[in-house]
């Protein structure tokens, strides 16, 4: 026999199966809106500071292995933050336009590629990453936005990868600079420059990844130095 609350009528058994339901429903909800992130982190240092992100690898692999390639490759050294929208979105430039350092072949051909829009349920809150595109949904190519805000109006139409882990003190820097407007974009007065990107993997071991993150920034520091050296001198 059902034990019931005399108050209302209602068997305690059924209350409690009703609750576990609800919150099973709950918890898959919101495990499907905070999607896990990768081990690898990149990260872009820039004159107000750092900025640190992750990837979502099972929401859009494509996109993910797209940008991960171009910060191995160096694309995203001496480019540019060309919008920021202060509690909307601060927008990395195009690498192909975006950067002060000329590209070699390899850079250019993988800048150049376009990524099938892998759009999902994630929503747009702030320290997201979101490809930016053109009208053709399957246009997007190097320039992607970290969320200020949340814009639920995106949600569904650009495709999330990623999301920052550290650096919400300068972001919140890059929100502070003066701005002008142009057509629908709002435009930092001064140049936001990508001074040198990195990155490392969470699984390695400390030592291990303390030593890959210095090989890094000293292999990409004399790689862009060489490349200016060439650009000016030859």
């Amino acid at each position: 026999m059902a034990v019931v609350d005399r108050g209302r009528g209602v068997p305690i058994k059924s209350v409690v199966a009703l609750f576990f339901v609800f919150f099973s429903r709950s918890f898959d909800l919101a495990s499907s809106l905070v999607p896990d992130l990768g081990s690898e982190r990149v990260v872009f240092q820039t004159n107000y500071g750092d900025v640190e992100f992750g990837f979502f690898p099972d929401v859009a692999p494509k996109t993910v292995e797209h940008i991960f390639k171009l910060v191995r490759l160096g694309c995203y050294n001496t480019n540019h933050f060309f919008r920021v929208d202060r509690g909307f979105v601060a927008q990395v430039a195009d690498v192909v336009g975006g950067r002060t350092a000329p590209m070699n072949e390899e850079q250019r051909f993988e800048a150049e590629k376009t990524v099938v829009g892998e759009f999902s349920k994630v929503k747009h809150v702030r320290g997201i990453l979101s490809m930016g595109r053109y009208s053709d949904p399957n246009s997007a190519s190097s320039s992607f936005s970290i969320l200020l805000g949340d814009a639920p109006h995106l949600d569904g139409e650009y495709a999330i990868f990623g999301r920052v882990t550290k650096g919400d003190d300068t972001l919140r820097k890059l929100e502070e600079l003066p701005t002008r407007r142009e057509g629908i974009f709002v435009m930092p007065i001064e140049r936001i420059s990508i001074l040198s990107t990195y990155y490392y993997d969470m699984k390695e071991d400390n030592c291990q990844h303390e030593k890959s993150i210095l090989k890094r920034k000293l292999s990409e520091s004399a790689i862009e130095i060489e490349r200016q050296r060439l650009k000016c001198f030859s």
